[in-house]
């Protein structure tokens, strides 16, 4: 590792000599092709302070880490999710601020990110975190993550998604069997590209983002020029984003309110996707102080767009009875069925091919992070960067767990609980970064910050979260959720995991 700056030196001196290594001792020889390109093998807690070169490079510029984020928090939830929206909150204008609402919550936990991110420049996103703040008892931070990235850590859902639309786009009969073929087609290839290929990797998953952000763009554009085409009925259903009809019908009631918050919510998932791959991009801190705010904007702003286009040429009669079929109605006002009903599946199957692409990306770096500490068996080679310059070890540990998902049959009920079960965790480490945030400010005020997240931006995220973990516990008015067997389960298991 190069010189450590005199600044920055200042803040290991706060610590004994004697500082507890975050992983098992590795001889030298074990670690010469590991992810680190480091003249020492010191793993030091408290050298998380400084950054850490990938042995790659550091091949991400701030529009491919700007692209890899956008394309991580843009899935198919903005073409499915606001007619649901709508349903729940009754009117326009509650439906609009609701999506702003979402932006907020959204925007507090990447300051979290963003201050974490900047003080600990380093690839692992909440592993690295957690790991520095809750050093006893010891081992215990990087279990707990390694087992939720490598059993939790897999991207059949988009991979399944991606199946079903590339065949209706193609208007071929959707069989579970050609579905399957496809979503582990799709997989396998991005394992390859990313493995063997980095930078070809890195260019196609940007050229995928600019392709979402184009179609975003051109819907919104849509929405205006349907005001001015004489076969949709726009000009009229334009009259209720008016002042005087904006918020009219609105629904109130406090748990409408929230489902709402929650649904959105989940389409702002993502925000922190760059902090699991600091050690690739170049300049980190000043990237990432900049990057992230314009990504998490650059949605906000597209996701109110979408929304306002789909009230400008969907009746409002039809959103409410869309459920995620909007984007479908969307364009079926504007080109007719035969050509609507092409346009969106190929819309959402480029979508979802992204979104694989970079979380791909960046949970291979993660396991990585894991296999470097010794938590997985053949611990030396899934860390090393050998044979061709990339992460090949950490896809293949997170290739195995999504080709089970994708090609064990399951049942929906038992598909749906593990999506389920996948994103419950996650909202306990969040809760768990956020009070070690305060912690690190309380205990440790030497450490650098670069960046610093409002309190009340904290607190909020906290609330959040917590919301979150409780409201699976809450009986819906049917008494059932989106499976067969008890609602709360998934959430249960979740706890065990």
């Amino acid at each position: 590792m190069s010189k450590i700056p005199d600044e920055e030196q200042s803040l290991l001196d706060h610590e004994p000599p004697s500082t507890t290594s975050v992983e098992p001792t590795w001889p030298a020889n074990d670690l010469e092709d590991s992810y680190v390109s480091s003249t020492s093998n010191d793993r030091s807690i408290e050298l998380d302070i400084l950054p850490e070169n990938a042995t790659f490079g550091r091949n991400l510029t701030w529009t491919s880490a700007y692209m890899l984020t956008v394309s991580r928090i843009v899935g198919s939830g903005i073409f499915a999710t606001p007619g649901n929206i709508y349903r729940s909150v009754g009117s326009v204008g509650l439906a609009l601020t609701v999506w702003i609402v979402g932006s907020a919550i959204a925007a507090c936990g990447l300051a979290v990110s963003m201050e974490l991110g900047c003080m600990l420049p380093r690839s692992g996103g909440s592993k690295v975190y957690l790991e520095f703040m809750y050093r006893r008892p010891r081992f215990l931070a990087s279990t707990l993550v390694a087992v939720q990235a490598v059993v939790l850590g897999f991207t059949a859902s988009n991979c399944i998604v991606f199946g079903e639309y590339l065949l209706v786009a193609l208007d071929m009969k959707v069989t579970a069997f050609a579905q399957r073929i496809l979503a582990m087609s799709l997989l396998t290839a991005i394992t390859i590209v990313h493995g063997c290929f980095l930078k070809t990797g890195i260019w196609i998953q940007n050229a995928l983002a600019w392709v979402k952000i184009g179609l975003m763009a051109f819907m919104a554009i849509l929405g205006v020029v349907a005001l001015f085409l004489p076969q949709t009925s726009s000009r009229e259903n334009a009259k209720s984003l008016s002042l005087a009809h904006l918020f009219e019908g609105s629904n109130w009631d406090l748990v409408a309110l929230s489902t709402a918050i929650f649904k959105v919510s989940y389409s702002y998932a993502g925000y922190d996707n760059v902090n699991n791959v600091l050690n690739e991009v170049k300049d980190p801190v000043r990237t990432l102080k900049t990057m992230a705010p314009a990504a998490l904007l650059t949605v906000t702003v597209f996701y109110l767009l979408l929304n306002t286009a789909y009230f400008i040429v969907v009746p409002l009669e039809e959103i409410k009875n869309s459920g995620e079929l909007i984007a479908a109605l969307f364009f079926e006002r504007i080109f007719g069925a035969s050509v609507g009903n092409t346009i969106l599946p190929v819309l959402v199957a480029i979508s979802a091919a992204g979104n694989v692409m970079v979380v791909t990306f960046a949970l291979a770096r993660v396991n990585q992070e894991i296999a470097r500490q010794g938590f997985l068996p053949f611990a030396r080679y899934l860390s090393s960067s050998y044979p061709f310059n990339a992460p090949l070890g950490g896809l293949i540990v997170h290739y195995i767990p999504s080709i089970l998902v994708i090609v064990l049959p399951p049942q929906q009920d038992v598909y749906a609980f593990i999506l389920d079960v996948e994103g419950y965790p996650a909202q306990f480490f969040a809760i768990a970064i956020c009070i070690g945030t305060l912690l690190l400010r309380r205990f440790r005020p030497d450490l650098t910050r670069p960046f610093k997240a409002w309190r009340v931006a904290v607190w909020l995220r906290i609330a959040f979260s917590s919301c979150l973990v409780v409201a699976p516990f809450i009986p819906p008015k049917n008494g059932k959720g989106d499976v067969g067997f008890w609602y709360a389960t998934y959430a249960v298991v979740g706890c065990g995991l």
